[in-house]
């Protein structure tokens, strides 16, 4: 009895369920659907009823066999499916995703008399991670160039300079004031390099006396001075096939010089207290935030070292220079020390903002990295506002402080470099993504996000 009832009710049941639920006879032909197939695919059930299952248009549907119309459908050969992702062609032609569940029908001789497909519409959550992976395609590329944030054309020009002294092995020296990121650039060029599998080595040349600076760089033996209890090998031995980064290379004692003079003309080095050379294989790249040249007219660094450390040069432009970089910068340093220190702060208010793009910033990056770790100090609220800066940066008489007319964040610059990039590609979403350098999704997204629309060949926005 409870049989027959639930016979009645199974049509209620099926219907009821949001899976679409499909049956086909061995023909392939459609002998019942549910209502959740029919929200899914558009069909209704009359246009459905009686067509051939390939109405849908299935990406996964594999012919077995045709002759002597027997079972048409690999379903029939290999009898079931189990989650198999695929997509369906829904009624006007927009794409759906879906997952498919298909087993064989028999009947009461043991014999196939069709089959019963379950489609789950995924289409929401596979766009919703196209728009993860987009978003997090984004993020990279707002980590910048090898950790180096940047759009202004500035820093473009640093970025393509990277490249092409990566791709060469001569000696680079990279010039900038202290905090403008002269180490971050030394080792993109490593990482880029053919040499990037190999040790990069650095060596802060101020920071050592003569002695144990040389030390530091050529190594020493034993007895070679008062400590030198055993040999040691130095850091030129130590980077053999990298690269070596002599940062603040204007400090370099004039003896030194001289050894540094023979490593780049010979490729060898001597320890201190040996007279055995050493061959080493090196790329030296180097940094300074003095004027080498005013160093050399006062004899304080020698001229042929200069030539020869001054084949590739990079000046890196100080952030007073880069003004349309800040809110990328600041945003960036907002992020990192908020997750470091997991204080509930939202944001930055646009008033801190303009304090921070009027600001000379004398300590560069470094300078604008130590800001924000100050104002998560000292805010206690949910946004950063300008009295939560340094009193230098934000000054005792703020109505007084002249800030520079430079409004456009982050999000202004994107949405202009995509309407550039549209209109050089006279809408073309693809060209536009070569462009940029994005995905053909991360434009689309960006479209949506800034309203930008191409209509006939014209762009609004």
């Amino acid at each position: 009895m409870f049989e027959q009832e639930l016979n009645v009710y199974w049509k209620k049941v099926v219907d009821t369920i949001r899976d679409g639920v499909m049956i086909v006879d061995k023909g392939g032909r459609i002998v019942s659907v549910n209502r959740a197939l029919e929200k899914i695919t558009g069909y209704s059930k009359d246009e459905m009823l009686g067509k051939p299952c390939s109405i849908l248009n299935c990406n996964i549907f594999e012919f077995a066999r045709r002759d002597k119309g027997e079972h048409w459908c690999v379903l029939f050969k290999t009898g079931s499916m189990d989650m198999r992702r695929c997509t369906f062609i829904r009624k006007g032609g927009r794409m759906i995703h879906v997952l498919k569940n298909a087993s064989l029908l028999y009947d009461s001789a043991g014999e196939v008399m069709g089959a019963v497909e379950t489609v789950t519409d995924i289409t929401e959550i596979i766009e919703k991670d196209n728009q993860i992976a987009a978003f997090q395609r984004e993020l990279r590329a707002e980590n910048g160039f090898h950790g180096i944030l940047g759009v202004s054309a500035s820093m473009q020009q640093v970025f393509d300079l990277i490249t092409n002294a990566a791709q060469s092995d001569a000696p680079v020296i990279i010039f900038g004031e202290s905090g403008t990121g002269k180490e971050l650039v030394a080792k993109a060029i490593h990482d880029n390099s053919q040499r990037q599998s190999h040790p990069y080595l650095k060596v802060n040349c101020a920071s050592l006396n003569e002695s144990l600076l040389e030390s530091e760089l050529f190594g020493h033996v034993k007895g070679a001075y008062t400590g030198a209890i055993r040999d040691r090998a130095g850091r030129f031995e130590a980077a053999h096939k990298g690269s070596i980064f002599l940062d603040e290379i204007g400090d370099l004692p004039v003896l030194t010089q001289v050894k540094l003079l023979r490593v780049l003309e010979e490729k060898v080095i001597e320890r201190v207290g040996d007279n055995h050379p050493i061959h080493i294989n090196v790329r030296i790249i180097s940094a300074t935030n003095k004027d080498l040249r005013k160093l050399v007219e006062q004899g304080l660094f020698r001229e042929d070292l200069f030539y020869r450390i001054n084949v590739i040069p990079i000046h890196v432009p100080p952030l007073r220079a880069r003004v349309e970089d800040i809110p990328i910068l600041a945003e960036a340093f907002f992020r990192r020390i908020r997750l470091k220190t997991d204080k509930k702060i939202n944001s930055i208010s646009n008033d801190a903002l303009r304090v921070l793009m009027g600001y000379s910033w004398p300590g560069n990056v470094r300078e604008l990295r130590s800001t924000f770790e100050y104002a998560f100090v000292t805010c206690q609220d949910s946004v950063i506002q300008p009295h939560h800066l340094p009193p230098a940066i934000y000054g005792e008489n703020p109505s007084e402080k002249t800030v520079r007319k430079n409004p456009m964040d982050k999000h202004e610059i994107k949405k202009r470099r995509l309407i550039e990039a549209l209109e050089k590609s006279n809408g073309n979403q693809s060209l536009a993504a070569d462009l940029l350098g994005v995905s053909r999704v991360t434009v689309w997204n960006q479209m949506k996000r800034f309203n930008v629309e191409v209509a006939q060949g014209k762009l609004t926005y």
